[in-house]
């Protein structure tokens, strides 16, 4: 019970509309909204890298794929601040599955089987350097991550820090309002945006965007730039980027051989 209020007051502080709590639709009988888990691991170049991937592979995503999460996105980082680094994208409809997914995964054989290496790595050999993760909410403008369909493709990984809880929620609302079509409408392939529900950092939100290369990237978010409609929405008083966003973090990754996404 603690464990549930604690989660119905995180989302009600992010704004993440609870009323579709323990629903299977979300307002209107539209698609339910799902939260995600994104874990970041630091490593190593050496040892690390195998072990991690061979439990990703071998271990976590099955497991996950048990619980009915899919699609499961891993992804190495190619272009950021501490190389190298994998990330694991897990969605689901149960936020509270999400926070208690190391219980449920250790109660699975299986896993248990299949992670042994990396699970109980030694401290004298350790499968990374660290671990984080953060719990996320999707927005209701985009209520559930889409997988895309490129043979071959990178990833965008973007995150907005706020320097309030009211400048947050404002950016949110762009984006929800009119800024995810103007990105659809430009061709920057969206594969979830969502707000930070527990983790670092906060108040913040993060989406991921996904090109068949570079220079898709480039001339796609050039013509978003560029269209009249966003300079109209991002210039009104109060939706500056000056006034509602204080910090920018730009990925880019590449998916792993084992990625779902």
């Amino acid at each position: 019970m603690q464990r549930r209020e604690f989660v119905r007051s995180a989302l009600a502080t992010a704004g993440a509309g609870v009323a579709a709590f323990g629903s299977e639709t979300g307002p209107g009988g539209g698609p339910r909204q799902e939260y995600y888990q994104l874990r970041a691991y630091t490593l190593r170049t050496g040892p690390q890298l195998a072990l991690t991937q061979g439990y990703f592979e071998q271990a976590l995503i099955p497991a996950l794929n048990r619980l009915g999460m899919s699609p499961v996105g891993t992804f190495k980082l190619d272009i950021g601040p501490e190389t190298p680094t994998y990330y694991v994208l897990i969605p689901s409809t149960s936020v509270e599955t999400l926070l208690s997914l190391d219980t449920l995964l250790g109660r699975d054989p299986e896993y248990v089987k299949g992670a042994s290496g990396f699970r109980d790595a030694p401290a004298s050999a350790p499968a990374f350097v660290r671990a984080e993760r953060s719990i996320l909410s999707a927005f209701s403008g985009w209520p559930k991550l889409a997988a895309p369909k490129l043979e071959k493709r990178i990833f965008q990984l973007r995150t907005y820090e706020s320097p309030s809880q009211v400048a947050h929620t404002r950016k949110i609302q762009m984006f929800n309002e009119a800024e995810i079509g103007l990105f659809t409408k430009a061709g920057l392939n969206p594969v979830f945006f969502a707000d930070t529900v527990i983790g670092t950092r906060m108040p913040s939100l993060t989406y991921m965007l996904t090109f068949p290369d570079l220079p898709t990237l480039t001339a796609h978010w050039a013509a978003f730039s560029g269209d009249p409609a966003w300079k109209e929405l991002s210039h009104r008083p109060g939706n500056t980027d000056a006034e509602i966003v204080s910090n920018i973090t730009n990925l880019y990754l590449s998916p792993l051989s084992c990625s779902q996404i």
